[in-house]
């Protein structure tokens, strides 16, 4: 089927010409033209069971079964944290989403394929580290990751910290080749995890006016569109943080996503930001960029 759909304005395609567009976004990407944002639905290429959990919902029980909360929040990662963190502490929520993503997670043949582009820019939405991992393997020595920290930790006007691949952390401001930019934190070097709804409150109050989001980052996005691969965006904070990280950015900007599964949220989000829908399962679009001609679904292909 070749379709072009419009719900709402959301551009949505599909068939032959999902395939050619999904061609398009793998000669940007390899010319640097585009900006790979990587969300965790992207470990299920390597696993139909990753190692760590792959949708806010699954850390929220991960952190459920440690304490659990009001069954009013109890689905809701952020406020399941907050409500840890309240009555446990904040050493007691880092100490147990450490536990939680302390399991490698497999790096997907899709993280292998980025990892050997002349990518001035990727964005990682989760905190498994997988594609941190996937660099240092590929003996990568041009690369800097700059993370998101929560300011409970911290004094002054901190936002991010800089890592090299061997965790060593530099000064800020520090840039490379490639820029592996996690505005969210991370399990590694040192297990920086953004997950309660205080680690957001000041970085919300200030991301409308961009002052979170790293200068690297702002300069490297001014030309290039982004690719989202692996992500939803069914919840308000991750429609916030997209649409910040995208913001002044040159665009083109396409999504690989399932169709029929939008909310009416994502909807808007999408149409709104004007992200085209690239509407074919992640095995079939990540076996197409790397050149494979198989799909890759759960660590297995199948034809």
């Amino acid at each position: 089927m070749n379709t072009i759909l419009n719900l709402g304005h959301l551009v949505v395609i599909q068939g032959s010409f999902a395939e050619k567009l999904l061609d398009l976004a793998r000669n940007a990407l390899g010319a640097d033209e585009m900006i790979p944002y990587l969300g965790p639905g992207l470990l299920r290429l390597s696993s139909a069971e990753p190692s760590v959990p792959c949708t806010p919902e699954a850390i929220a029980a991960a952190l459920n079964s440690r304490a659990p909360a009001p069954s009013k929040i109890r689905t809701n990662m952020w406020s399941v944290a907050q409500f840890i963190e309240q009555r446990r502490h904040r050493r007691t929520l880092q100490a147990w989403m450490a536990e939680i993503f302390a399991a490698p997670a497999a790096p997907t043949v899709l993280h292998t394929w980025l990892a050997r582009l002349p990518l001035s820019l990727i964005i990682d939405s989760w905190y498994d580290s997988a594609m941190r991992t996937t660099l240092a393997e590929a003996g990568r020595t041009d690369v800097v990751e700059i993370q998101g920290v929560t300011r409970a930790n911290e004094f002054g006007d901190i936002w991010t910290k800089a890592y090299d691949l061997s965790g060593t952390e530099l000064e800020p401001g520090s840039a490379a080749k490639t820029v592996l930019y996690t505005p969210h934190g991370s399990i590694r070097p040192a297990a920086n995890f953004l997950v309660a709804d205080s680690d957001y409150v000041e970085v919300l109050t200030e991301i409308d006016l961009q002052t979170p989001i790293p200068d690297v980052v702002k300069e490297r996005r001014t030309y290039r569109g982004l690719f989202f691969v692996g992500c939803r965006f069914n919840d308000q904070m991750l429609r916030t943080f997209a649409r910040q990280i995208m913001k002044r950015s040159k665009g083109p900007h396409y999504a690989v996503m399932d169709a029929a599964i939008l909310t009416k949220n994502e909807r808007r989000f999408l149409a709104a930001s004007a992200i085209t829908v690239i509407d074919m399962p992640l095995g079939e679009a990540a076996a197409r960029l790397v050149g494979s001609g198989t799909a890759v679904d759960g660590g297995q292909d199948f034809r």
